[in-house]
């Protein structure tokens, strides 16, 4: 047998050019150093609700260890259904039109796969989390980027929008709250968006996992505005505002017909979400504004504290509002972005994600997560302080 066989060459040709994640691969550096201080990973420092954790262990005694229905409890999902209704003004049947996923992640690669055939276009702004153009070159989809700015907050508008799509668009992603920048819409942004949908025909997913976390005014969600909830598939989860990420929680809301594609792909795929991470979701839902508001305020002191101190540094930064990230600019130290991450991380131990991972147009920043201690955060800045005066 011929030992020089290269299995390179057998691999679907998109996933063996597709590099790996910008943040992950930055950390496995990261996890061979000790004494860092990470401003990186995306997620709460803070433990999950003791009642949500207990209700696990209750649920796990009780023997609640077995396969549920593939769209998830019928209980888990009256309690999604209500939740949505109050919290971001769109009603939809626990029936027909909830799909309980492993996070958001599965829910956007359920919803792409069922959508997208090869060659349709799908619109989607960045800088933005690091899976979304992966995700649709994985369902054949072409991805139309869409460039944001620091001098217009972040946001999208519809002259954007309309610069780039063409007659083969089908699919508008959105993720506001935004990871990474911290960006919110209007409920007028968003309007003007809304208007471009409806006028393209184009259906809408909508990544609003971030939604509970906003500083300065209400979050205004798309799916609330008129004709958007019959053409938007909404997602949300348990992993940021309830600090739930092990629990692998995410869920989709939207028409039946779209649920019940998704769901095809669920059944013959995950099957269903693990039932304890169901359980303690239901107990979550059961009293959530005490959990999230406690957390929230906390975000919100350091939130004010980072962009304070980002600014007395001398570093631009969008004042984040919404998400736990400041996304500051670092063109004033004449370093690509890796290359300050990487240098910062050697000299000073402090942890931080190149905004390439973000996409092109991300270079030239850095995401700082402030969901770590205000303690860390403080050493975290005097530290890059000292890096700046050197640089």
């Amino acid at each position: 047998m011929n030992g020089s066989l290269s299995l390179r060459n057998r691999l679907n040709r998109t996933v063996r050019d597709i590099p790996r994640s910008g943040i992950r691969d930055f950390f496995d550096i990261v996890s061979t150093m000790r004494d860092v201080i990470s401003l990186g990973i995306g997620e709460p420092d803070f433990d999950t609700p003791w009642h949500v954790r207990e209700s696990t262990v209750f649920a796990l005694e009780r023997g609640t260890t077995h396969y549920t229905s593939n769209l998830g409890y019928i209980e888990l999902r009256r309690a999604l259904s209500a939740y949505v209704a109050k919290t971001f003004g769109a009603e939809y049947n626990p029936e027909t039109e909830v799909l309980v996923t492993v996070g958001v992640s599965e829910a956007l690669d359920l919803a792409l796969r069922a959508l997208v055939n090869a060659g349709d276009e799908v619109l989607y702004h960045e800088p933005c989390y690091v899976s979304y153009r992966a995700a649709i070159l994985f369902a054949q989809g072409v991805p139309l980027t869409v460039e944001t700015h620091a001098s217009n907050g972040f946001r999208l508008s519809r002259s954007m929008l309309e610069a780039k799509a063409t007659p083969r668009t089908k699919v508008l992603m959105l993720n506001f709250p935004n990871n990474p920048t911290g960006a919110v819409m209007s409920r007028a942004d968003l309007e003007e968006v809304a208007a471009f949908v409806r006028e393209r025909d184009l259906i809408v997913i909508t990544d609003e996992i971030y939604g509970e976390l906003t500083y300065d005014g209400p979050h205004t969600s798309i799916v609330s505005l008129p004709g958007l909830r019959e053409r938007t598939l909404f997602f949300h989860g348990f992993s940021k505002a309830w600090a739930m990420t092990g629990f692998r929680l995410g869920y989709a809301c939207g028409p039946a017909e779209l649920i019940e594609a998704m769901m095809k792909i669920h059944q013959y795929t995950m099957l269903c979400a693990s039932s304890l991470s169901q359980k303690a979701a239901i107990e979550a839902l059961a009293r959530p504004n005490a959990d999230v508001t406690e957390m929230l305020d906390e975000y919100r002191r350091r939130r004010n504290f980072i962009a304070a101190a980002l600014a007395d540094m001398g570093l631009e930064c969008h004042r984040p509002l919404g998400a736990f990230y400041a996304f500051p600019s670092i063109g004033r130290l004449g370093m690509a972005s890796h290359e300050l991450a990487l240098a910062l991380l050697r000299e000073e131990k402090v942890a931080v994600v190149p905004g390439t991972a973000f996409g092109a147009c991300g270079e030239g920043f850095v995401r700082c997560a402030y969901a770590t201690s205000m303690e860390n955060i403080k050493e975290a800045m005097n530290r890059l302080r000292r890096f700046i005066s050197r640089h």
